[in-house]
């Protein structure tokens, strides 16, 4: 790996990337703001927004490492045509369930949220394992920044999006609108080509192919220090779960400003990883990461006591820088560090980190707010994310001394 990295978008395949990527990231994070905010508007209860994270999770989680062997032995364009498809039929049956939502109750949209879960645990570690047939080594880094900075503008526009659609559309219109988003997501997967082609797959038994990827990443002390130092950060730091009730009964800013706080991450991220198109942060990497999610918890203390929606969108923000630059970095580690046979299991594994993260830590905050009260659960989470990154430093000196110039290399 040298330190120009090759441009990424002279590759056409890498192009329907893109757009698949936008498509999908627009319509999770705009559904994402949508299901909250009807869930909360019906309950009332924080909780209710924790059984939501739980209910995408369970067959996330359960079904990553199975994911990741079907995506290292089988086509993972066809995986990836597959699960978008799924998401494409789940949105049109939460447009139509809504109306008939008051009469439903939860149920409906939990069971749908449960469907799109399995549909994410095949799709997820296919779609990590995939991108490296799509450009060569030397454009990992930059690809890695581009698809990292499309994702974050789609979490800036697509949360603003689904609230504003909300309340303009009405909840049936935005799950047409999201239908639709997935939907060009699919097309863009049927027209790409993969630029390569993946390493021939010995075939071998599920439980030791599994195995043989978990043992992988325990072995690699970097690889699997990074991703618990992102699972315990976000698992107790993490406060997107909560957005919907500090919008409405802590700042009163109703659907349109929580659009606008769940934006605001993905605002400081998207500047920090187009600065990384440019300058990746190769050198000094893996103490870049651990300051980084410092940065990140000493944010979200600063927002969980803030009173202010202005000073609120700003630690969000700053949060979100953080995380961006980690995330950079965390992607760049596991894709230089995985060999392609193993690329699927490895990526399950670390699906399994970040699921954990987002939807586990999703009900974890759900469960501490009702037990310690909001305000408090959020900054005595950003107190436990900087004694994670204490205690990662110490027990993983290789993390802490890691660059990412020639020394790590892939197969």
């Amino acid at each position: 790996m040298t330190h120009t990295q090759e441009n990424a978008f002279r590759y056409p395949a890498f192009r329907y990337l893109m757009l698949a990527t936008v498509g999908s990231s627009l319509a999770g994070r705009a559904l994402a703001v949508v299901i909250g905010f009807q869930i909360y508007q019906i309950t009332k209860s924080p909780l209710a927004l924790g059984w939501l994270g739980l209910w995408e999770a369970l067959p996330a989680l359960g079904l990553a490492l199975f994911g990741g062997y079907f995506a290292d032995q089988h086509d993972r364009r066809k995986i990836l045509l597959v699960t978008r498809g799924v998401s494409v039929v789940c949105a049109l049956l939460f447009a139509v369930f809504s109306d008939n939502i008051q009469t439903m109750g939860l149920a409906g949209l939990y069971a749908l949220v449960f469907v799109a879960g399995i549909a994410r645990g095949f799709g997820d570690p296919a779609s990590n394992a995939f991108e490296t047939q799509v450009v060569p080594m030397q454009a990992y880094l930059n690809a890695s920044s581009w698809l990292g900075s499309a994702w974050q503008a789609c979490s800036i526009i697509g949360p603003a999006l689904g609230g504003l659609a909300y309340d303009w559309l009405g909840p049936k219109g935005t799950y047409l609108l999201i239908a639709g988003l997935y939907l060009m997501s699919w097309i863009s997967f049927l027209l790409l080509k993969p630029t390569l082609k993946p390493a021939p797959r010995a075939r071998e038994p599920m439980g030791q192919s599994i195995k043989s990827g978990v043992r992988f990443v325990w072995n690699d002390k970097v690889l699997v220090g990074s991703m618990a130092l992102d699972l315990f950060a976000v698992l107790f730091g993490g406060a997107v779960a909560l957005l919907p009730v500090f919008a409405n009964d802590i700042l009163h800013v109703g659907a349109k400003g929580l659009g606008f706080l769940v934006a605001a991450p993905s605002v400081g991220a998207l500047l920090v990883m187009l600065w990384a198109t440019k300058r990746p942060p190769v050198d000094h990497a893996g103490r870049t990461l651990l300051l980084c999610i410092a940065g990140f918890g000493i944010s979200i203390i600063v927002f969980a006591l803030s009173k202010n929606f202005y000073l609120s969108l700003v630690a969000l923000m700053f949060s979100g820088a953080f995380d961006g630059v980690s995330m950079v970095i965390r992607r760049a580690i596991l894709r230089l560090r995985t060999p392609d046979h193993l690329r699927g299991r490895v990526a399950s594994v670390s699906l399994l980190f970040i699921g954990s993260s987002n939807e586990i830590g999703a009900f974890e905050s759900g469960m501490a707010a009702h037990l310690l009260g909001t305000v408090a659960s959020v900054w005595m989470g950003g107190i436990v994310t900087l004694l994670v990154v204490l205690g990662t430093a110490a027990l993983v000196p290789e993390l802490r001394k890691l660059s990412l110039r020639p020394t790590a290399t892939t197969e």
